[in-house]
């Protein structure tokens, strides 16, 4: 008799995917199909994943790990189910689950894909499907609960319609580690649901109150550690306490990983050189352990985010970046480290505005120095960052613009991709009118301009030398090289008429 489970968890295919084991490749998924077949640009971006004979997924977010463990420690009869896999469950579900980053394409990557083109991306056309399927109506009209979690819930309380018309019962806002045990006894015992739940910092768990994933996350990933010192205004990490795990609980997961065939990991973290930080001050031991402790099961690394002071200040005052690279490199198994470091912004002026604590421990008035000199210590040690900014925060003038453009032309000689985002109203600004309502000035078209050009040329070099490497990257690799061509061949046509395409 095949198994069911009370407690179904799935997210749509976008983020029930590993991106062929290349984490970057997933921002695909939050644009339009540019310049080739959408069919192409999904395989690219998100890949089906491979599943048992139950359609549980041999790898899945890990966020959705974290509520999958929750359940079951608490002796709960749930599952991940990937999306392709859900009619055979549903029928005997009491509860559906959905996770996602960005349920309708507000996120930063997904709304600037979206305001620049004018056209809808692949991550909102595939979850508006997933949510709209006949299967889900029909059990909803049986019985079945639906909840709403994962880190873009606040989308919802833009698209209050659409909570209505896809039959969600319940909102969970925040770490619903603990939260989402209560909601599912509720759900057994035929209790009323709350319409929304919003877990604040007081209500966060604690450590000992975190479970560990029951099996493979997404390419490896791992956490460890929650919250931010930094306290960013447009940023909502800084509203959670922090909290470092213990390397017997990281080696736990690094273990669940390992035990199903995943020997390549990202490290955690919203900024993984706080891990055993004193404040806001990098401490070698504690990093060096933690390293040391993830190569010992993990062949190859990549860090989710580091902010870009603590690797000036690591750098400069311990060697510390060089020395963690010779951990990470040192074996021969891999060249290279990929992180995601936000930038936001080239202005002094907007810095002390919305992040006065992003440069500390240098003084906010250095922050642009502090940028270069972080990305010249990444370029040096062989790690290729994604660099994020923020475009159209509500204090941002022209001259803040053209602030960043001239952090953007600084920043040409070192390796690494930007990325540049419209502002998306939360942590402090979630009060905050949004960014797609206004037009683009003449300032954001020159900043994207130049980011593109700067991204090609490195990205072509990342690209030849550093990633996707081997055999069974070639198609991948090959379709990301027919797509710059594509992409210059646009670029070039949007700067020769680029007062008709200010207009639109």
């Amino acid at each position: 008799m095949e198994e069911h489970f009370d407690f179904i968890i799935t997210t749509d295919r976008c983020l029930m995917t590993n991106h062929h084991g290349k984490e970057f490749l997933g921002f695909m998924a939050t644009g339009p199909a540019v310049g080739i077949p959408e069919s192409v640009w999904k395989w690219l971006a998100c890949p089906k994943m491979k599943t048992d004979d139950l359609g549980r997924p041999i790898q899945a977010p890990y966020g959705m790990r974290k509520v999958e463990a929750a359940l079951i420690d608490a002796g709960f009869k749930a599952a991940i189910i990937d999306p392709d896999h859900l009619n055979k469950h549903l029928p005997y579900a009491k509860a559906l689950m959905f996770s996602h980053h960005d349920y309708f394409a507000f996120g930063p990557p997904s709304s600037t894909w979206w305001g620049i083109t004018r056209r809808e991306p692949v991550n909102y056309k595939s979850f508006m499907e997933l949510a709209n399927r006949p299967e889900i109506r029909k059990e909803k009209e049986r019985g079945m609960k639906i909840l709403a979690g994962g880190p873009s819930v606040w989308q919802w309380l833009w698209r209050e319609d659409m909570i209505d018309k896809l039959g969600v019962d319940t909102l969970v806002d925040g770490e619903g580690d603990k939260v989402v045990v209560k909601l599912a006894q509720m759900i057994m015992d035929n209790e009323p649901l709350p319409k929304y739940v919003y877990i604040g910092a007081d209500e966060a768990p604690s450590v000992d109150e975190i479970p560990e994933i029951k099996g493979a996350s997404v390419n490896g990933l791992i956490e460890i550690m929650r919250g931010c010192a930094r306290s960013c205004r447009f940023c909502s990490v800084t509203l959670r306490p922090t909290r470092y795990y213990p390397l017997e609980k990281i080696e736990k997961e690094l273990l669940v990983n390992v035990k199903n065939g995943v020997r390549h990991g990202v490290i955690h973290s919203d900024d993984v050189l706080f891990y055993g930080a004193i404040g806001i001050h990098p401490r070698p031991e504690p990093l060096i352990k933690l390293h040391t402790l993830v190569k010992k099961y993990y062949k190859t690394i990549a860090w989710s985010h580091a902010s870009l002071a603590a690797i000036r200040y690591s750098e400069e005052k311990y060697g510390l970046v060089s020395k963690l690279m010779e951990i990470v490199m040192g074996d021969g198994s891999q060249d290279y480290l990929g992180v995601e470091v936000g930038i936001e912004t080239g202005s002094v002026r907007l810095a002390k505005e919305i992040m006065p604590a992003k440069s500390a421990p240098y003084k906010v008035d250095e922050y642009p120095e502090t940028v270069e000199e972080a990305f010249k210590i990444m370029h040096e040690n062989k790690i290729i960052p994604a660099g994020t900014m923020i475009v159209g925060l509500p204090e941002e003038t022209e001259d803040d613009v053209y602030k960043t453009i001239e952090l953007v032309d600084n920043l040409r000689p070192y390796r690494s991709i930007l990325v540049p985002m419209f502002f998306v109203p939360m942590g402090y600004f979630k009060n905050k009118d949004w960014f797609t309502r206004i037009k683009l000035t003449e300032a954001h078209i020159e900043l994207y301009r130049k980011v593109f050009w700067h991204d090609v040329y490195w990205g072509e070099e990342i690209i030849n030398h550093s990633y996707l490497k081997g055999p069974l990257y070639y198609p991948v690799r090959l379709t990301l090289k027919l797509f710059l061509r594509v992409a210059k061949r646009m670029m070039r046509k949007i700067e020769a008429n680029l007062e008709s395409y200010l207009k639109k």
